[in-house]
């Protein structure tokens, strides 16, 4: 198809404008369409990752400039690797595991926009996700196992033990019975 502005190149841009309702299509040429300023970024190049995160921060800025953000978030920094919430906007990576809590306050609005919730909810394969959560709760009902025996609640310790043993040895047979 022919740029409908110049009609001599091929039309590699397909423009579609809605305005108070009303929709319009229109098929150009990439230099027609810089002409026009239908096109402010380039359509050559990779898109950095970062500039992404960036965007979702709200924290967009010229390429040289320092993102615009509220002294108290800029100076926000991780306890464990040292990096600034600045720094976190600029290279799109967290330092270490840590960067999670320091920052939660602040990412946790971006998670939502990103994934549409701000709690991780990963998939399971089908044949492993038995095997996973049995696994799971045998650790959950250790951890309350510790917590019993610190408060010397022993009664409620055996009942643990037992329910502990019995989970592994599904989990030795392979199966998952009624967990």
């Amino acid at each position: 198809m022919l740029c409908q502005k110049c009609n001599k190149k091929n039309a590699s841009v397909h423009l579609t404008k809605i305005i108070n309702g009303n929709k319009s299509e229109i098929y150009i040429c990439e230099d027609c369409a810089r002409e026009n300023g239908e096109l402010d970024f380039p359509l050559e190049g990779k898109f950095p990752l970062y500039q992404f995160f960036s965007g979702m921060m709200g924290m967009n800025a010229p390429e040289n400039a320092e993102a615009v953000m509220p002294v108290e978030e800029a100076v926000m920094q991780c306890a464990a690797c040292g990096l600034t919430y600045a720094q976190f906007g600029q290279i799109g990576r967290f330092g270490c595991d840590r960067c999670y809590e320091s920052f939660d306050r602040n990412i946790l609005p971006l998670f939502r926009r990103l994934h549409g919730n701000q709690k991780h909810m990963g998939k399971i394969p089908t044949r492993a996700g038995t095997h996973l959560k049995l696994k799971k709760k045998i650790d959950h009902l250790k951890l309350e196992l510790q917590k019993k025996v610190m408060d010397e609640d022993f009664e409620a310790a055996a009942e643990l033990r037992d329910q502990i043993h019995d989970l592994e040895k599904q989990l030795a047979e392979g199966g998952a019975g009624d967990a």
